[in-house]
C-alpha cells in the first residue's frame, strides 16, 4: 500500500484545502496572506485559480481523512452551502411557500472538521447557521464597494475580534419600487439596480471570474486574507513562545 505524502508545505507556504471553494474568493485571499491551496467544489470551476478537486466536498473530506492524506495540509476553510439559513433565502422562503429544498451542511462539515485534528474555519452569512460567530467581517473593514457581512466560526486556534466599521451609506438600488443610492453595490441577484458585472468584479476584489453567478456567492478575497494572516500571525507567536 502507498503511503501519503506528507506534504504540509510547499516550498515556503502552508497548504490549506478550500472546500465548497466556488470561484476561489476566499482561496485567493488565503493564498494572498502565503499559504499554497488546493480548492474542492461539486461543480465545474474553470475560473478557479488554483488546482482543485471536482467532487462533493463532505465525502472528499472523508477521502482525505481515511487515507490519510489530509496531513498534506496545515489548514482547512469550509464555506457550506448557506441557502438553508442564509437571511436573504429564509425570507425569500417564507414568502413564497418554499423552504424544503435546501439541507444546512454546517453540522457534518465540523465533525469531519474536528476529525481531521486541523485548526479550521466554516464560513456563513448572517442568518440562522448554527455556527459560533468568533469573527464577523464586513466591506467597509477593508474600504470594498460591498458589506457583505460573513460570519466564521474558528476551530482549534482563536484570534482577536476586529471592531465593525460604521457603514457610510446605503446598498445602491430599488427597495419596494423606489430606487436608493449609495456608495455599496448590492452583490446578489440580477435586476433591480443590481450592479454590472464590472462593478462587481471592483467592488469584491475579484478579477478572474466574470461570472455573475460566481460573483455574487464568491467571499471577498480581502476576508480571507485578514484571517490567513491572523493565523500565520497566531502560529508564529506560539512558534516563538514555545
Amino acid at each position: 500500500m502507498t503511503q501519503p505524502t506528507l506534504i504540509r508545505r510547499d516550498r515556503t507556504r502552508s497548504r490549506l484545502l478550500d472546500l465548497f471553494s466556488c470561484s476561489g474568493g476566499a482561496g485567493m485571499g488565503y493564498h494572498r496572506a502565503g499559504f499554497a491551496v488546493d480548492g474542492c467544489d461539486i461543480a465545474d470551476r474553470p475560473n478557479y485559480p488554483f488546482p482543485y478537486h471536482r467532487g462533493d466536498a463532505l465525502a472528499y473530506l472523508a477521502h482525505l481523512i481515511a487515507s490519510g492524506e489530509i496531513r498534506r495540509y496545515a489548514f482547512v476553510h469550509a464555506s457550506p452551502p448557506c441557502q438553508h439559513g442564509c437571511a436573504l433565502t429564509v425570507g425569500t422562503n417564507a414568502s413564497q411557500g418554499w423552504g424544503r429544498a435546501h439541507v444546512d451542511l454546517v453540522a457534518p462539515v465540523r465533525d469531519l472538521l474536528d476529525a481531521t485534528g486541523l485548526p479550521y474555519v466554516i464560513e456563513q452569512p448572517n442568518g440562522r447557521a448554527v455556527i459560533r460567530k468568533d469573527l464577523t467581517l464586513c466591506g467597509e473593514m477593508f474600504g470594498l464597494g460591498v458589506i457583505r457581512h460573513r460570519n466564521f466560526e474558528l476551530g482549534g486556534w482563536t484570534t482577536g475580534r476586529p471592531a465593525h466599521v460604521p457603514h457610510r451609506g446605503r446598498v445602491r438600488g430599488y427597495r419596494h419600487g423606489r430606487f436608493y443610492d449609495g456608495p455599496y453595490v448590492a452583490a446578489y441577484g440580477n435586476g433591480g439596480g443590481k450592479p454590472t458585472v464590472a462593478e462587481l468584479q471592483s467592488a469584491m476584489g475579484i478579477t478572474w471570474t466574470g461570472a455573475r453567478e460566481e460573483l455574487t456567492e464568491a467571499i471577498p478575497p480581502a476576508y480571507a486574507e485578514f484571517i490567513g494572516r491572523a493565523y500565520l500571525a497566531a502560529v508564529a507567536t506560539s512558534g516563538a513562545a514555545a
